[in-house]
């Protein structure tokens, strides 16, 4: 009898509790939402437990997360006029390795640093640096496997805050945000499959879906937005769209066969993944200026930036229509990631939040400041650890497993 019942408990446990790496920009699905189930939102008044912390120098990189290693970015202060990528243990917090590179602050009207998130593909991690320099290094090790100055050999152009997309693993081909309507890299050499145009490209990682049963990107482009097909880079449709200041960073939203683009002081709008047209009877005044937010339960959850001035407010909208649901202030223009049904938020002053994912109106089910000074980059939740960073680099993991 209870050798029969000790492993459906501990499949029944196992259904219960699931964990999940994180290894690229956005999540497994692209989605801003994780499949981990089980993790605790039942903390003290202090926050959860600090498992540990480190500091990785000036930057708005969020984290990725794979076998067991944490793979983040940062402007090292320690070594002047560099970058650096690490590799951390996504348990303990040690340094595995560290890789640098010579790169300028780049503190052109805000903090500099580093701004894209690398990439994990299995056993390899990729990145695209401010400047257009892309590599490719061994996760293991982080041995550079090979390297290439994008901007030199494409003559492309370089945004006006450097590039901040982060490479799309896609079949047999890496998409990245460089030149008019992206460029495709063969994964396992870097040799360039196909390029669109030179000009300016804009700040947001592409996202793919199927269109007609070909596999497309959508790209956010300097005052587009394309669809691209991955394969060979053909334009199948454009639409313009422009933002403030020309800063297009909020990754585009699919979902239901539509695509949500928003970005600073300019409204989100809605169009149709088939050929790129506006959905009839879709209107909001919210503008997403980074974090792009994500879906659950037919509802759109999502920090409106207002018009560039200080204040903020997170916001929940009907997926369909786009009406305002409810709009909650007093956390600035925070970022947030969604998981178990729940929304995690981390506020632009560090206070980290747990809402209920619910039309009805905003519910704080946990609640506590965890971090100081300014906090643009999303949250990640991986194997019961809640990874929290603020833009001077100081990291926080912190313990979510209710052990």
């Amino acid at each position: 009898m209870r050798s029969s019942l000790c492993p459906a408990l501990l499949l029944a446990a196992l259904a219960h509790a699931s964990a999940a790496d994180w290894p690229m920009f956005r999540g497994p699905d692209l989605n801003g939402i994780s499949p981990e189930t089980g993790w605790s939102s039942t903390w003290p008044t202090e926050g959860p437990k600090v498992a540990w912390r480190a500091k990785l120098g000036i930057g708005f990189s969020t984290v990725v997360v794979s076998g067991g290693k944490l793979i983040t970015t940062g402007h090292d202060g320690r070594a002047k006029g560099q970058d650096a990528l690490w590799c951390l243990d996504a348990t303990t917090g040690q340094e595995l390795w560290k890789h640098s590179y010579a790169a300028p602050l780049g503190n052109k009207y805000f903090e500099g640093g580093t701004t894209g998130t690398p990439t994990i593909d299995g056993d390899r991690v990729f990145h695209l640096s401010r400047q257009g320099e892309f590599f490719c290094l061994e996760l293991a090790t982080g041995k550079v496997i090979y390297q290439k100055q994008l901007v030199t050999e494409l003559g492309v152009e370089v945004p006006e805050w450097g590039f901040a997309s982060s490479p799309l693993v896609e079949g047999k081909l890496i998409i990245l945000n460089v030149g008019s309507h992206g460029t495709g890299l063969d994964k396992t050499t870097g040799k360039v499959v196909w390029q669109s145009g030179k000009s300016s490209a804009a700040y947001a990682t592409a996202i793919p879906f199927d269109l007609d049963g070909t596999r497309c990107v959508a790209i956010l482009t300097h005052r587009e937005c394309a669809a691209v097909e991955v394969a060979a880079g053909k334009v199948r449709w454009r639409t313009k769209f422009v933002t403030g200041y020309d800063t297009s960073a909020s990754a585009p939203v699919v979902h239901g066969g539509t695509l949500l683009l928003s970005g600073e002081s300019a409204p989100a709008v809605k169009l149709n993944l088939r050929d790129g047209s506006p959905v009839a009877g879709w209107k909001t005044d919210t503008a997403v200026q980074f974090n792009a937010g994500v879906v659950l339960g037919g509802h759109y959850y999502a920090f409106h930036g207002i018009g560039g001035k200080p204040g903020g407010e997170l916001r929940c909208l009907d997926w369909q229509t786009g009406a305002t649901k409810w709009a909650q202030g007093g956390l600035g223009v925070g970022s947030l990631m969604a998981a178990d049904g729940k929304l995690i938020v981390l506020s632009e002053t560090g206070e980290l939040l747990v809402v209920a994912a619910s039309p009805k109106g905003f519910e704080a089910r946990a609640r506590a400041q965890v971090l100081g000074k300014k906090c643009w980059t999303v949250p990640v939740l991986a194997h019961a650890r809640l990874y929290v960073r603020n833009v001077p680099g100081e990291l926080l993991a912190l313990d979510v497993s209710g052990k």
